[in-house]
């Protein structure tokens, strides 16, 4: 994913984790929140509840790589943050990127098609 598109500083993380609203699925979480900047900005977070740090980075470049290759289909003005959660670790690739699907349709970022 370009840096352009990437969330980096942490007050960006608190605004959208306090202002944002929250989809979760067993895998992720999604926390979306609308701007009128007209561009689409995208952080991933990965706790240490998710394991160590190369579990962590694991998720977090197969979180990336999906994010990456479904951005040209999102609509633009909006923030979002995806959260691993732990079973993301056993999770293979084709049932990571159906939940980031799933919960993109629920947050109306993404069309059914």
């Amino acid at each position: 994913m370009k840096q352009a598109f990437r969330l980096r500083r942490s007050t960006d993380f608190k605004r959208v984790r306090r202002s944002g609203k929250s989809y979760a699925h067993p895998l992720i979480v999604l926390i979306t929140d609308p701007t009128d900047q007209g561009g689409i900005k995208v952080g991933i977070s990965a706790s240490h509840s998710v394991g160590n740090a190369v579990c962590r980075n694991r998720a977090k470049r197969r979180l990336r790589a999906i994010v990456d290759e479904l951005l040209p289909m999102l609509h633009n003005n909006a923030d979002l943050i995806f959260l691993a959660r732990k079973p993301i670790l056993d999770a293979n690739y084709e049932e990571l990127r159906h939940a980031v699907s799933e919960v993109l349709i629920r947050a109306g970022l993404l069309n059914k098609s």
